[in-house]
C-alpha cells in the first residue's frame, strides 16, 4: 500500500484562482472560439441553430468547469464509483426507455438537454479506474482479482453500447479504459493474449454486425465501389480537405461545405470543413492546440502527489489524444467511418459536457497539486 499522509493546508480563494492553469484555458478558450466560427460558417454564415446552440452550450459548460474546479481532487476520488454507478445507470435507462435517432437509441430527455450517457461514460470509466488502482501496488495489479474487476466494470457498459447501437463509442470507451488498464501497470502480455483473441474472433464478431455496420467496413476498404451511397461521405470529405491546399479557400468560401457536399460537417466532420477553409496550415495550427492541451494535462499529472490524479490526469490525456486521433483518421479515410467527435470543435451537447467535466478534475489536481489522498 501506498503510505500517504493527507496534506491539510486550506487554501484561499485567490491562492486556488492562481493555481489555475491558464495555459490550458486559453486552449481551451481557443478550441471554443475556433469551433464556434466553425459552427458559424457550417450555417451559411448565419447564427442559426447549431451554432446558436455550439456558442450557448460552450459558455455554459466552460462555467460550469471552471466552478467544478474549485471542489478538492480528494471529492472526486470520493464519488469515483458514484459517478460510474449514475452514468451506468442512465446507459441501461437510454438502452431501453431512450431517445431513438439515426437507428440508434442512446438518449434520455432531461428537458434542458438530450443526454447520450455513452460519451459521459468515455470519463467515467477513467475516474472510476484511477480510484479502483488508486491504493494497489504494482504486485497487486496482476493479480486476478485486480483484472476480473476492472474488466468486469468496463465491458458492462460496453455492451450497453453496442445494444444501442453504438459500435464507435464502444470502442472509444474500451480504450479509454485499457489505457487507464495499462498506465496502472497491467501487465503487458494480457493486452498481447487480449489482441490475439480479437483477430481470432474477428470472422465471428462481424457475423453480429448491423448491415450498416458491415457496409462501414466495406466501404472503407473500397469506398469508390458505390460513390453515391455508401462512399460518398467519406470520398467528399477527402475531396474537402485536399481543396483547402496549404493556405485554404477562406473563411466562408468552402464550396464542398456550402454546396451541400459534404453530411454531418457540423459533428464528426467538422474537421473537414476547418481543413477546407483554413488549409494545411490552419489544421497544424489546431493540432498544435490540442498538442500543447495534452502536454499540459501530462504536466499536471506529472506534478500531482496523489497517485488518483496521476493516473487520471495520464488516462485523460490520452483518451483526448485517441478522440483526437480517430475523428482525424476517419474523415481522411485511415480508418472505417465511427462516429467519434472531435473535442470541443464537434457539435454535440453530451460529448462537450464530458469534456469539460474531464478538464474540471484535471484542473482540480491542478490547484491541490500537493493534496495526498489516504
Amino acid at each position: 500500500m501506498f503510505q500517504q499522509t493527507s496534506y491539510t493546508e486550506t487554501l484561499s480563494f485567490f491562492q486556488k484562482v492562481r493555481s489555475f492553469d491558464y495555459i490550458l484555458i486559453i486552449c481551451i478558450l481557443s478550441l471554443g472560439v475556433i469551433s464556434s466560427f466553425s459552427m458559424y460558417s457550417t450555417d451559411g454564415g448565419e447564427l442559426l441553430y447549431h451554432s446558436k446552440s455550439h456558442i450557448l452550450r460552450f459558455g455554459i459548460f466552460f462555467a460550469m468547469m471552471i466552478t467544478l474546479s474549485f471542489l478538492s481532487i480528494k471529492f472526486w476520488h470520493s464519488v469515483g464509483y458514484l459517478f460510474y454507478f449514475i452514468i451506468f445507470i442512465f446507459l441501461i435507462w437510454a438502452s431501453f426507455y431512450g431517445i431513438t435517432a439515426s437507428g440508434s437509441q442512446r438518449w434520455i430527455n432531461l428537458y434542458i438537454i438530450n443526454l447520450q450517457p455513452s460519451e459521459l461514460m468515455k470519463v467515467a470509466i477513467i475516474v472510476c479506474f484511477a480510484k479502483y488502482y488508486h491504493r494497489s501496488q504494482i504486485n497487486e495489479v496482476n493479480s486476478l482479482k485486480n483484472i476480473i474487476i476492472p474488466i468486469t466494470i468496463l465491458i458492462l457498459p460496453i455492451l450497453l453500447v453496442v445494444s444501442q447501437p453504438d459500435l464507435g463509442t464502444a470502442i472509444l470507451i474500451a480504450l479509454s479504459g485499457l489505457v487507464v488498464l495499462w498506465l496502472a501497470g497491467l501487465n503487458i502480455k494480457y493486452f498481447i493474449y487480449s489482441f490475439l483473441a480479437l483477430i481470432i474472433s474477428t470472422p465471428f464478431a462481424i457475423a453480429f454486425l448491423k448491415p450498416y455496420q458491415k457496409l462501414r467496413i466495406l466501404t472503407f476498404f473500397d469506398p469508390e465501389k458505390d460513390p453515391l451511397g455508401s462512399g460518398y461521405q467519406i470520398i467528399q470529405s477527402k475531396i474537402a480537405v485536399g481543396s483547402g491546399g496549404l493556405s485554404g479557400k477562406g473563411f466562408l468560401k468552402g464550396t464542398q461545405s456550402y454546396l451541400e457536399f459534404l453530411p454531418e460537417k457540423h459533428t464528426d466532420f467538422i474537421f473537414t470543413l476547418f481543413s477546407e477553409e483554413h488549409g494545411f496550415i490552419g489544421s497544424v495550427f489546431l493540432l498544435l492546440i490540442y498538442a500543447l492541451m495534452i502536454f499540459r494535462i501530462l504536466r499536471i499529472g506529472a506534478i500531482a502527489r496523489s497517485f488518483f490524479a496521476k493516473l487520471f490526469c495520464y488516462g485523460f490525456a490520452s483518451a483526448i489524444f485517441i478522440y483526437i486521433s480517430v475523428n482525424m483518421s476517419m474523415v481522411l479515410g485511415l480508418v472505417p467511418i465511427v462516429g467519434s467527435p472531435l473535442p470541443i470543435m464537434s457539435y454535440g451537447g453530451s460529448s462537450m459536457l464530458a469534456t469539460m467535466i474531464g478538464f474540471s478534475i484535471v484542473m482540480s489536481a491542478k490547484i491541490y497539486n500537493r493534496q495526498l489522498i489516504s
